[in-house]
């Protein structure tokens, strides 16, 4: 029993290490991570297979190595770090909140959801409330196609061939808006996830021309027309640019 307790310590241990080699890399492979830990590749692999399954891990099936999993985000939520992107980003969030008088809200894609890292709340009487670390699926909203527009072509597929893909979305049409988000540079939706609530969204790529994101402002459709959607869009834009210069 002592032995056992004391191989289970030693598993959390060693996937704790391989979590933090991700500290000063972006991505690594399976031998890079072995190598650093100087271990097996064999024990390696269990442990990210695992940390993969969690969400702490995401592999990228092109060059089959493994990046930082949006459940470190999810916890990250709850933290006050200098170094959060969520944090990082947050005055500039609150500058574009100010200018355009919604709640402004971040998400990235986990799969074939995306999840709101960080929201900045309306000062409005009557607004939208969006609750940090909710899950969306990326069928429906401004934001999910907005990451499934400017995502490699494979994402489209594999969201587009969900299981869990609403009954109530057409896949050619949603497949034609994506042309045109990509066209025009931002997405908009009027209550397609919430009824009474519309939003106008638009990309966050890094300094290395890198997906990492989107912005959007959502409120009140009767408030939020599209009329205002289109007037805004620019403003979201230069904030996403500027935003994306302070991300690497």
């Amino acid at each position: 029993m002592e032995e056992e307790q004391k191989a289970n310590v030693r598993a959390v241990d060693r996937a704790l290490d391989i979590l933090l080699c991700f500290t000063d890399a972006t991505d690594l492979g399976l031998s890079e991570i072995a190598s650093r830990l100087s271990l097996h590749k064999s024990t390696v692999h269990r442990l990210l297979a695992t940390l993969e399954n969690k969400g702490f891990l995401i592999r990228d099936v092109q060059t089959e190595k493994y990046r930082l999993g949006f459940r470190v985000w999810e916890l990250s939520a709850n933290l006050s770090q200098n170094d959060d992107p969520a944090t990082l980003l947050l005055p500039e969030m609150e500058r574009l909140r100010d200018l355009v008088e919604e709640t402004i809200s971040l998400y990235v894609r986990d799969g074939n959801e995306r999840i709101r890292v960080q929201a900045v709340q309306s000062k409005q009487p009557i607004r939208r409330v969006a609750p940090i670390g909710a899950r969306m699926p990326l069928a429906v909203g401004a934001s999910s196609k907005v990451l499934v527009a400017y995502a490699e072509p494979f994402i489209l597929q594999e969201v587009i061939s969900d299981p869990n893909w609403p009954d109530y979305v057409n896949k050619e049409s949603f497949i034609e808006q994506l042309d045109q988000i990509r066209k025009q540079g931002f997405a908009t939706s009027v209550e397609e996830r919430e009824l009474g609530t519309a939003a106008v969204a638009v990309p966050i790529f890094n300094r290395n021309g890198q997906l990492v994101a989107s912005i959007a402002a959502s409120g009140p459709s009767n408030r939020l027309t599209p009329e205002k959607m289109s007037q805004y869009a620019p403003y979201i834009m230069e904030a996403a640019y500027r935003m994306g210069k302070m991300m690497k």
